[in-house]
């Protein structure tokens, strides 16, 4: 029996050790959700999918839905985001970021959108704006994004792509006070 095979963009979320070499990733990917794949002999120095696969790495994955699950087949690396990080504070909000997404995504619900819109925030960093408000932002959109806070006039700005030439002192604190409601309403 043949499977089909699912050529995509992913995010490294983490992974977890099984067996001797294998090892299982969770992947933030742009047509399947958040999903956990795993990879066979992928610890033993002669693998290829080795240092493609580190946490924090964007890559181009190809997958394989079998019986017992997600299975990566092969891996093309793109960046690492961790390591072009140049301030402590941008993978401090990197890593927070990716903490979230796994605390709240639920499922392999394709949310392509939000994967765009996160990528390209954590690529291009903007050098004026606090690594704090960054996280607010971007904690804010993730929430709105998977339907865990409706969007209000205080903060409706924060959505919008021009956020961060647009954000008030106002509207980060009760985005704030929002974030914080929707966290402890989820019970996450």
């Amino acid at each position: 029996m043949a499977y089909h095979l699912y050529n995509t963009e992913a995010l490294v979320c983490g992974s977890r050790d099984s067996n001797t070499s294998d090892r299982a990733y969770i992947l933030f990917t742009r047509e399947a959700g958040m999903i956990w794949a795993q990879t066979k002999s992928v610890r033993e120095e002669r693998s290829k999918h080795r240092y493609a696969l580190q946490d924090f790495s964007v890559i181009r994955v190809s997958l394989v839905h079998g019986k017992a699950g997600w299975r990566i087949v092969g891996t093309e690396p793109s960046t690492n985001l961790y390591y072009d990080a140049k301030e402590r504070d941008v993978r401090i909000l990197l890593r927070n970021v990716v903490r979230l997404l796994r605390r709240v995504i639920r499922g392999e619900e394709a949310t392509p959108e939000l994967y765009d819109d996160l990528l390209h925030t954590l690529k291009a960093v903007p050098k004026d704006v606090a690594a704090s408000e960054m996280e607010t932002v971007l904690t804010l959109r993730v929430l709105h994004a998977l339907g865990y806070i409706a969007p209000q006039e205080v903060y409706q700005n924060l959505l919008e792509d021009n956020a961060y030439e647009t954000r008030t002192p106002e509207g980060l604190r009760k985005a704030s006070q929002v974030i914080e409601g929707a966290l402890t309403a989820s019970h996450l």
